[in-house]
């Protein structure tokens, strides 16, 4: 038997409220979210969307991180495009290696049954 350990989130950004000056916000929130500064441009790994019962609903994986949570909010074909207002977290790990993030992946979505995850569900 495989035995896979769930790595704990190297970043980890919550919504939060918006720092205005005068008539102008500082940084443009999407979504809420002001940090994806945080996230690293160039590095790949798993992303994990909770609600605000801080349950997951939804895993995905990147080869460039920043990029594809941002698209997963301004994307029209992003799987979660119908549940964007539910996301109040976002969890990432970075994982440089495409065959691991697979793994992670596929693993994640079943042990931890994401919610809005319809492809490698293998729990039904």
């Amino acid at each position: 038997m495989i035995n896979i350990e769930i790595p704990a989130a190297d970043i980890s950004i919550k919504q939060r409220k918006q720092v205005i000056e005068g008539d102008e916000a500082i940084i443009p929130e999407i979504y809420g979210f002001i940090d994806f500064h945080l996230i690293p441009r160039d590095k790949g790994g798993i992303i994990m969307f909770y609600n605000e019962n801080d349950e997951l609903i939804f895993v995905g994986k990147a080869r460039k991180l920043r990029q594809r949570v941002k698209k997963h909010f301004e994307d029209n074909v992003s799987p979660i495009k119908l549940h964007r207002n539910e996301v109040k977290k976002i969890d990432i790990l970075v994982v440089e290696d495409a065959m691991e993030r697979e793994i992670y992946e596929t693993y994640m979505i079943n042990k931890l049954h994401a919610k809005y995850n319809i492809d490698k569900v293998f729990y039904k």
